[in-house]
């Protein structure tokens, strides 16, 4: 888009303010990049096929997750769409509301809410999700089939490192302590 900075741009600044600082610049690329491309093909998307249908990126994102996995309990698609139960709820009711998703207790457990998509969801997923692929076909045009595949790997690396070590990591930078809370950017009125 014009008047947003460039990548190349953007690290050659880095790098010129970091400069004898002991970092690791191929690791500190890599992940900027992985920010920057997320952000980059989310607004795509999101501008693109979804805006059309009346959806935001996280709703999009609940819905795949109902419609490939099938009726799920709530803990699950939070889990599985990388949101927390708080937004779910939200996105949830916000969805019920427009038909699109249907919310039901646990038959065994009355603790538990249940997700699963209406008829009208299903339509919606199965209208939306073709136009959504040919975004991701767009998005990826500079790689070849096998430049995605290897890309698609190679990222499959990245979260599995996250998953499978990322709690230990984390305590041990924390000596164990639990993390702060998450703010939500405001601060406590004085």
């Amino acid at each position: 888009m014009p008047g947003q900075r460039s990548i190349t741009e953007a690290e050659r600044l880095v790098s010129a303010k970091l400069g004898g600082v002991p970092i690791r610049r191929d690791q500190m690329a890599a992940v900027a990049n992985i920010y920057r491309a997320a952000s980059a093909v989310r607004q795509h998307l999101e501008n693109s096929v979804l805006r059309g249908s009346d959806l935001t990126w996280t709703a999009f994102v609940v819905l795949w997750v109902v419609w490939v996995w099938g009726e799920s309990e709530t803990r699950h698609v939070a889990e599985e769409a990388g949101i927390s139960k708080g937004t779910l709820t939200g996105v949830a009711r916000t969805l019920e509301s427009r038909g699109l998703l249907s919310r039901t207790g646990h038959p065994d457990d009355g603790r538990l809410v249940l997700l699963s998509l209406t008829d009208k969801g299903e339509e919606l997923m199965r209208r939306v999700f073709p136009e959504f692929n040919e975004e991701e076909a767009f998005v990826t045009a500079r790689l070849s089939d096998a430049e995605c595949r290897s890309l698609a790997e190679r990222l499959r690396r990245v979260v599995l490192q996250v998953e499978e070590h990322g709690e230990e990591r984390r305590r041990g930078l924390l000596d164990g302590a639990a993390p702060a809370p998450r703010r939500s950017g405001r601060r406590p009125k004085g």
